[in-house]
């Protein structure tokens, strides 16, 4: 039922994961550069604004679409060879990235409080984690390894 629109449901997975990976990696950004300012300023009211809009309006949205599309094509038959191992691989890099989604959420309502913990490094080395599981999910769904 589902194959005559695989094209359609891998180009609207496809333009979801684009979407959700530039949330991911613009978010801990924003979370730098809101570390540079003084907390209660005019510049971290827009800061909390900025991060509220980004996760809220575009972020989850395309995580949550993201998940939708991808499912509707594991349910297309053929399209999954599930006795490989890359499909493990990709399954647990991709639960990786919902749980940064998770940690991104919960940082920006500690801005949003004003009761961030955390340096500007910490934010740094934080964003290159959804680079890193972008970089695997990618390559165990183009080259499949094993």
């Amino acid at each position: 039922m589902l194959l005559p629109w695989y094209p359609w449901i891998k180009a609207f997975h496809v333009m979801s994961v684009m979407a959700w990976m530039a949330g991911l990696f613009y978010l801990p950004r924003l979370f730098v550069y809101h570390c540079q300012v003084t907390v209660g300023s005019e510049e971290s009211e827009r800061f909390k604004i900025m991060e509220r809009r980004l996760l809220k309006a575009i972020t989850t949205p395309a995580m949550i679409s993201s998940l939708l599309f991808g499912l509707l094509l594991v349910c297309i038959p053929g399209v999954i060879n599930w006795s490989y191992g890359w499909w493990h691989v990709k399954i647990a890099a991709l639960v990786g990235m919902f749980i940064f989604h998770g940690f991104c959420a919960r940082w920006r309502a500690e801005f949003a409080n004003d009761r961030n913990t955390h340096s500007e490094r910490y934010y740094r080395i934080a964003n290159e984690i959804p680079t890193v599981l972008m970089m695997i999910i990618v390559i165990m769904v183009i080259v499949k390894p094993f």
